[in-house]
């Protein structure tokens, strides 16, 4: 039997109704922490990260003696602590240089993690591109690039967590002044010398300038942080934790419509048929050009040698007349 907590008062009863499950969810709040070991380089990336998701971000600045894959009951404490979906975990160790661990919770449990080992050498932070930075809050542009996040697990597994992770909230509308800032995901393909490539993780400013036409010039500015990663250690997702995550509703799908589809931008697509047309009952323009002649009074009126009867529009010509040519239908 499910053990149910009854709220003591209003504010803990809003608390407990905010963590129902819900069929639009509420935005995930991130959790970043740190080991008992974590270099400079860590956490002056996972400050960079805390900034990218604010407001929906808790950081705490103790040390933390855990170890995510050999004990995840502290991150779960945590988790259910905080209420928090999503964890970044930052240490730093001989074997594991400046690495930072993404965790993704179902239920207040782990249900996946990915490692990522930092370059300390590339690595970048905001503060050191002098420009202006992305409003707090706002949803960014995600871009992936590479067709190996499609064709390798280990990455396509990573992609899922970068778009969990930097998407946001979801919304109907979207104001095209809140696109202020982009993030760019790259890797390049596989190979013998190096089967497993970098992530490159680059973050823009856009910024829009006159171009002549109606439309205007879009231009990148990076904006930082500047991140590669090399994946390290991985803790896949159970088979039926996944399913229970990835249920749905019963009744809530959207029904699908004959002859309607969505296209891959959003549009809607509809599919008319149209019935055979009948051209016989076509309505045509009463022209006297267009109107039938006796083809059978002309006929015998050659055969019996008689003359043959002249509309009042017809002319007689002799043989060197020339007919008259109205100034309508001359020809230039």
């Amino acid at each position: 039997m499910l053990q149910t907590v009854k709220p003591k008062n209003a504010r803990s009863k809003r608390v407990l109704e905010a963590r129902e499950p819900k069929l639009v969810e509420n935005e995930k709040t991130t959790l970043f922490l740190r080991g008992t070991s974590a270099s400079s380089v860590v956490q002056d990336a996972l400050g960079d990260l805390h900034a990218l998701k604010k407001p929906h971000a808790v950081k705490f600045q103790k040390k933390n003696a855990v170890h995510p894959f050999e004990d995840a009951s502290a991150l779960e404490f945590f988790s259910r602590k905080n209420d928090a979906s999503l964890m970044v975990f930052a240490s730093h160790s001989k074997k594991r240089p400046h690495n930072l661990t993404f965790v993704r919770f179902f239920d207040y449990q782990v249900l996946d993690m990915v490692e990522l080992l930092l370059d300390g050498e590339t690595f970048r932070q905001m503060s050191d591109f002098k420009n202006a930075k992305a409003g707090t809050g706002l949803k960014p542009m995600i871009s992936f690039s590479g067709s190996i996040f499609e064709n390798n697990p280990i990455y396509a597994h990573a992609k899922l967590l970068f778009l969990d992770f930097f998407r946001g909230n979801t919304v109907t509308d979207v104001d095209v002044e809140a696109l202020q800032y982009m993030i760019s995901i790259s890797a390049a393909d596989a190979t013998d010398e190096q089967p497993t490539p970098r992530i490159n993780l680059r973050c823009y400013m856009l910024q829009t300038k006159r171009s002549g036409h109606k439309l205007p010039r879009v231009e990148l500015e990076e904006m930082g942080p500047r991140m590669d990663f090399k994946i390290g250690r991985r803790q896949e997702a159970n088979d039926d934790m996944l399913k229970m995550a990835m249920a749905k509703v019963k009744g809530q799908e959207m029904r699908t419509k004959k002859n309607i589809s969505i296209g891959t931008m959003g549009d809607k697509i509809g599919r008319v048929h149209v019935g055979n047309q009948d051209l016989g009952d076509l309505q045509t323009r009463k022209m006297k050009g267009l109107r039938k002649r006796g083809r059978e009074e002309v006929s015998n009126g050659d055969d019996e040698g008689g003359d043959i009867e002249m509309d009042d529009d017809d002319v007689e010509m002799g043989d060197g007349d020339v007919p008259a040519i109205s100034p309508k239908r001359a020809r230039v």
